[in-house]
């Protein structure tokens, strides 16, 4: 993985099992830091939570991790606090306003957002962009495409 290269793939592989997805989210986590922040994307059932479960297993967090859809962020503590947002069911971003997203995002912690395409354009800083596909429609139930983009801010 090379996040040196801006708006570039960094990691591109096929998970055949959730362990394996687990596995690549503690891999990943070695690249992170202080302010960094990792968005989401793919279906539902695509692995994104397994990914993240994994992460937080490679920043030390001890807590359950579980995805928050209906609470919209689950704060983990862990080498870093870890906040974990999900905007599956956020309409508008106002509604992240009163959240405090934003202090969220450049504060002192890893965000990592879950169906992120609301507030994409509002980010000002690099982020990870994690795409999972499930590759349901070749008969593999348990086969997911994990790619991982840096997107540099020029």
């Amino acid at each position: 993985m090379n996040p040196d290269n801006k708006n570039k793939i960094v990691f591109d592989k096929q998970s055949t099992s959730p362990e394996n997805t687990q596995e690549y989210g503690r891999s990943f986590a070695a690249l992170l830091k202080q302010g960094d922040i990792v968005c989401f994307t793919g279906n539902l059932g695509s692995g994104k939570t397994t990914f993240i479960k994994g992460l937080c297993v490679g920043l030390e967090v001890n807590d359950n991790v579980t995805s928050p859809t209906f609470t919209l962020i689950n704060e983990y503590k862990g080498k870093l606090p870890i906040y974990h947002f999900d905007f599956y069911r956020i309409p508008q971003t106002e509604e992240l306003d009163e959240l405090g997203l934003y202090e969220y995002l450049y504060g002192d912690g890893i965000c990592l957002l879950e169906w992120p395409e609301i507030i994409l354009n509002s980010i000002n800083s690099s982020y990870y962009m994690v795409t999972m596909q499930h590759c349901f429609d070749s008969g593999n139930e348990t086969t997911r495409q994990v790619t991982i983009t840096f997107n540099g801010i020029q």
